[in-house]
C-alpha cells in the first residue's frame, strides 16, 4: 500500500463528458483542469480518469490505437503533462486507466501482426494457427475474428471484437499455436506493457487503474498464472517508481493482492456481493428493509482475512459500467450509502455526477459501444446556464445526450443548499480524513450485518463505531462494554450509546467515537 492511498478519496473522471472547454460536445483536459478546484474543495485527493488514449472509440477508449499519445479530442500529451502538474499543485493525484489486455485492430502492432511474412510483432497477439480453427472454452479468450488479413489464422479476442488479445501467454498449453507464459513472444508483451507504464509515471500520473486486470494468461484457470505475471511487473515498477499505486479491476481482492496490487475493486458482477448493497433491485440500502448484507460482509470480511486483515478493496458509488447509484436510491438513502462508504476500509471512489444525485437515463441509443451503460455516462449537469454548463456546443453535438428534466440537479443547485447531497458528501469526506481509524488502515469488526448496520473500525486505541439505519423505524443493539466519547458526525438524528445499549433513529448515520 503506498503511503498517499491511506487517506485517498477518489473521484472518478469520463473524460470525455465532464467538461467541455471548446465546444465541440466533448469533455477535454482543460475543462478537467477548470473544475480542479471544485474537486479539491469537495475534499477528493485523487482522480482516476477513464481512457484518454488514442483510439477508434468502438469501446469508448478501452479500444487503445496508440499507448503513448492522447486522443485528439481531448488535447495533447502537453495538455495531459500540464493537468498532472495543475492537479499536483492542489495536491491532488491523477491515475490513468490502463487496458494492457488487449488494443484496438487499428493498433500499429495488430497491423503489423496481420501480415503473412514473419516480424516482431507476429506473436504480439493470440493468433491460431489456420483461419479454421476456433477457440473455444478457452479462460480470457471472449471469442475470435477472422478473414480479415492474408495471414492464415484466427485472433482471440479479449471483449469487443475491435480488441484483438495481446498474448502474455497460456497457463495450460493444449495447441501447438499457444505459447508459454515465459516464450519469447509473451515476454516481448511483458516488456511492451512494462515501456507504456514507465513513460506515463515519467510524465507525471500517479499511478493506474488496470481494465481487466484478471484476462492476462490465457487459459489460466486459477489465475495462478496471472498472479505471477504481475509480481513480476512489479517488482520492476516498484523498484523504479515506489510511489506508483496500481488498482485492479479483477473483482478478486486476494489474487489482486497476491499479484501485487495496491487495492482492488468491488465488482457488480462476481462473488463479492456488492451489487447487494445499493445496485440491485432490492438493496440493503432501503427504507423496506427486505435486502441483505449478509453476503456482502461474508465474504468481504473473509477476503479481508486472507489479505492478513487489510481491507484493500474498492468500494465505489458506482462507475462508467452500471446503472447510478440514484436508480436505486433515493436522496436520503444515497447519504446513507455515502456514509458507509466513507466509514469503510479500502479507499472509496465517487463516480462524477454522484455527487449531486445525477440520473441514469435508461433508453439512450448507444454511443461508441456503450449500449445500455451509455445512460450512466451522460454530461456532467453543473449549473443552469446551456447544457447545464458542460459544453456551448448546440446540444445534438453533445456526446451523449443530456437529462432533459428541467429540474436535473446541478451542481449549483446543490452548493446553494446546506442539506444537499453533495453537502452532505463533503461533509462526510472530511470527517473520514480527520480520522485515522475510518481510513484505510483502521480494522473493522463488523457487530451486526443487518437493520441496522453498526461496525467498530479502530487503530490502535482510536475506535469509531459507526450506526447505519437505512429502514424507517427505529432500531435497536446490545452493545455492551463499548461507550461513547463523542459524536463525530451524524445525519437524520444521532444514535444513542446508554448503558450498553445503541438506539439507530431510522434512516440516520452516526459515527460514534468511542472511550480507550
Amino acid at each position: 500500500m503506498k503511503e498517499w492511498l491511506k487517506n485517498a478519496v477518489f473521484y472518478e473522471i469520463y473524460p470525455q463528458s465532464f467538461k467541455d472547454t471548446n465546444a465541440d460536445g466533448i469533455g477535454d483536459f482543460n475543462g478537467i483542469i477548470e473544475k480542479l478546484d471544485y474537486i479539491k474543495e469537495m475534499g477528493f485527493t485523487a482522480i482516476w480518469m477513464n481512457p484518454c488514449f488514442d483510439s477508434p472509440f468502438t469501446d469508448a477508449g478501452y479500444d487503445v490505437r496508440d499507448y503513448y499519445t492522447v486522443a485528439a479530442r481531448y488535447g495533447t500529451n502537453e495538455d495531459i503533462k500540464r493537468l498532472f502538474e495543475e492537479a499536483h499543485k492542489r495536491d491532488i493525484r491523477i491515475m490513468l486507466d490502463l487496458v494492457p489486455g488487449h488494443t484496438s485492430v487499428e493498433h500499429k502492432w495488430f497491423l503489423e501482426s496481420k501480415k503473412p511474412e514473419r516480424n516482431e510483432y507476429s506473436d504480439r497477439y493470440v493468433w491460431t494457427d489456420d483461419i479454421w480453427t476456433d477457440i473455444n472454452n478457452m479462460p480470457g479468450i471472449k471469442g475470435v475474428i477472422r478473414g480479415i488479413s492474408d495471414r492464415n489464422g484466427a485472433c482471440g479476442v479479449n471483449f469487443y471484437s475491435s480488441q484483438p488479445a495481446l498474448n502474455y501467454g497460456f497457463a495450460e498449453i493444449t495447441e501447438p499455436w499457444q505459447c508459454a507464459v515465459d516464450s519469447p513472444a509473451a515476454l516481448a508483451t511483458r516488456e511492451a506493457l512494462l515501456d507504456v507504464i514507465r513513460f506515463w509515471l515519467k510524465m507525471g500520473c500517479d499511478g493506474f487503474r488496470v481494465d481487466m486486470a484478471g484476462s492476462m494468461v490465457k487459459n489460466d484457470k486459477d489465475e495462478s498464472a496471472t498472479v505471477e505475471l504481475w509480481q513480476q511487473i512489479f517488482a520492476v515498477v516498484n523498484r523504479e517508481f515506489p510511489q506508483a499505486a496500481f488498482i485492479a479491476e479483477w473483482g478478486n481482492p486476494v489474487h489482486a493482492l497476491k499479484g501485487g496490487f495496491d487495492m482492488d475493486f468491488l465488482l457488480t458482477f462476481g462473488p463479492s456481493h456488492y451489487k447487494d448493497l445499493f445496485h440491485s433491485e432490492n438493496p440493503f440500502f432501503s427504507k423496506t428493509g427486505t435486502g441483505s448484507a449478509k453476503a456482502f460482509f461474508e465474504y468481504y470480511l473473509d477476503s479481508c482475512k486472507q489479505n492478513g486483515g487489510n481491507g484493500l478493496m474498492c468500494i465505489p458509488s458506482g462507475n462508467h459500467d452500471i446503472e447510478r447509484l440514484s436508480y436505486f436510491c433515493d436522496a436520503t438513502h444515497m447519504k446513507l450509502v455515502y456514509a458507509f462508504m466513507m466509514s469503510m476500509p479500502g479507499v472509496p471512489f465517487i463516480y462524477y455526477g454522484d455527487e449531486i444525485g445525477m440520473r441514469y437515463l435508461p433508453n439512450v441509443t448507444s454511443v461508441e459501444g456503450g449500449y445500455r451503460r451509455t445512460g450512466t455516462r451522460s454530461p456532467m449537469q453543473w449549473d443552469d446556464s446551456v447544457n447545464s454548463g458542460f459544453s456551448t456546443a448546440k446540444a445534438e453535438k453533445l456526446y451523449v445526450m443530456q437529462d432533459p428534466d428541467e429540474d436535473r440537479p446541478t451542481v449549483e443547485k446543490q452548493w446553494q443548499d446546506g442539506e444537499s447531497i453533495l453537502h452532505e458528501l463533503k461533509r462526510q469526506i472530511a470527517v473520514r480524513k480527520r480520522h485515522e481509524a475510518l481510513q484505510e488502515s483502521g480494522r473493522i469488526e463488523l457487530i451486526t450485518c443487518d437493520y441496522p448496520l453498526v461496525y467498530k473500525r479502530f487503530i490502535d486505541s482510536n475506535a469509531v463505531l459507526v450506526a447505519i439505519n437505512p429502514k424507517d423505524e427505529v432500531a435497536f443493539v446490545n452493545v455492551a462494554g463499548l461507550y461513547a466519547a463523542e459524536t463525530l458526525y451524524s445525519f437524520n438524528g444521532k444514535a444513542d450509546l446508554t448503558n450498553g445499549r445503541l438506539t439507530v433513529p431510522p434512516l440516520s448515520a452516526t459515527y460514534i467515537r468511542l472511550e480507550s
